[in-house]
């Protein structure tokens, strides 16, 4: 997928900033569908394949989440970023647990969000590449379902998000080999995102309490002192 070849689904009742973003997303070479209710993007999961959504959180007949969940149920390949006058944590956790790739609050400035746009799309195009790895793969406690983009631990399933997802799919394609925190970033971050070292710790973190027993004593993703980390299993 060319990156000007993407398409891209917004879903923003106010009229002024959807107009708006939908003219600039035309004219960075886009393929973008507008709706205006959860009605008409409901129409429009159901008839296309998107590559990236842009989902209000805030709907007069909706909700941005109700609509990820749709999202993940049709085309969970699907990037979403969902767009929101509330930034309360509580929502962005929300977020995050339905698999979002960013979650942006307005008043937002175009260039941020047009970059967070082509980050989403860059790591689709990673997830999506010719990459030497299984659609699934038990990990620990839990099977990773990549295509899905979602694990499942006992009788729970819960979304992975891109990044999540990005990250899993590297270390099992270096499994029993290093892999750098350097390396990690170059693949899964873009360099306008800011990421550090610890960025990559955190995500870490939140991987082994998914695939690990005993996240404090892990036995799957293993720390290499002062380089990075590696797989086993």
């Amino acid at each position: 997928m060319h990156e000007s070849q993407a398409r891209i689904l917004l879903v923003e009742d106010e009229k002024n900033v959807g107009s708006t973003l939908h003219e600039r997303l035309q004219k960075e070479g886009f393929c973008s569908s507008w709706a205006t209710t959860g009605e008409e993007a409901r129409l429009e999961i159901s008839s296309c394949v998107f590559d990236l959504a842009l989902l209000d959180v805030g709907l007069p007949d909706d909700s941005g989440f109700e609509l990820a969940k749709t999202l993940r149920a049709t085309s969970p390949a699907t990037a979403i970023i969902f767009l929101t006058a509330f930034g309360s944590p509580e929502d962005r956790i929300k977020g995050l647990e339905l698999g979002a790739e960013d979650y942006v609050v307005k008043p937002f400035h175009l260039k941020e969000l047009l970059l967070r746009i082509k980050n989403g799309l860059k790591r689709a195009r990673y997830l999506s590449n010719g990459m030497n790895t299984p659609e699934s793969i038990l990990l620990g406690r839990a099977w990773i379902h990549f295509s899905r983009f979602e694990a499942k631990v006992g009788e729970k399933t819960q979304s992975l998000t891109h990044k999540e997802c990005a990250v899993l799919k590297l270390l099992v394609a270096k499994k029993g080999k290093v892999v750098s925190r350097d390396d990690i970033l170059n693949e899964v971050w873009a360099e306008d995102e800011f990421p550090t070292t610890r960025t990559i710790d955190n995500f870490i973190m939140r991987l082994r309490r998914l695939v690990e027993t005993d996240p404090e004593n892990p036995k799957i993703i293993r720390s290499v002192r002062g380089v990075g980390y590696q797989l086993y299993d």
